[in-house]
């Protein structure tokens, strides 16, 4: 069984349109930075930025007590089926495609490989997440990047990449780290709850 906290539709090998549910889509409507955006603004509905992980924007719940909520309910529902071993392993689904990784080269958005792709964290929430923690690091004027290309770029294109480019700076390193923590916390956050709530199941937790 898996867990689908995405949109299916716009990846390699979708044959079919499954948005996120409407009414979630309907909070977006009014807040669109629930969604992953990059640099220029653009969204991505294929599923909620992480940014949103822990802010009660949807009618009083976190993005993360959602996704707990989802996996308590199969819990409920599917008893009879867990009990006697029918369902053998349950994947967590944790980002695009069910994967944990930002949605950075979508084919939706004009990607095509072997571009680099965009770093996807320029809502308001990741943003000021961001600017959070670099305060805390003693360097409060620091930015999100705004040398690393779109996404059919190649990497010598551009400042950030390029040979001896931003990547290598202090702040280029700071924002990497965060960048790549922020996803594995996600994970692990997701994951807890998925612990709790099929402990005593004898189930396979996999995630892509």
């Amino acid at each position: 069984a898996i867990m689908s906290f995405h949109q299916c539709g716009g990846n390699v090998g979708d044959v079919v349109n499954i948005p996120i549910p409407q009414w979630v889509r309907d909070i977006g409507a009014g807040d669109p930075d629930i969604f992953y955006t990059n640099r220029s603004g653009t969204r991505n509905i294929e599923y909620l930025t992480l940014g949103v992980d822990d802010q009660p924007l949807f009618h009083g719940r976190t993005a993360i007590q959602m996704y707990a909520d989802y996996m308590a309910s199969f819990r409920e529902n599917m008893k009879k089926f867990l009990d006697a071993g029918t369902i053998v392993d349950i994947e967590v689904g944790l980002g695009p495609a069910g994967e944990m990784r930002y949605p950075s080269y979508p084919q939706s958005q004009g990607w095509v490989f072997p571009g680099i792709g965009e770093f996807i964290c320029y809502d308001k929430y990741l943003e000021a997440d961001f600017k959070a923690a670099a305060a805390k690091a003693g360097h409060p004027e620091w930015e999100l990047p705004d040398d690393a290309g779109e996404y059919n770029d190649t990497p010598e294109k551009t400042q950030f990449f390029k040979e001896n480019g931003t990547y290598l700076t202090e702040k280029g390193k700071f924002f990497l780290s965060w960048y790549s923590n922020k996803l594995i916390k996600h994970g692990d956050k997701i994951l807890d709850e998925a612990n709790k709530v099929f402990l005593g199941c004898r189930v396979q937790l996999a995630i892509k």
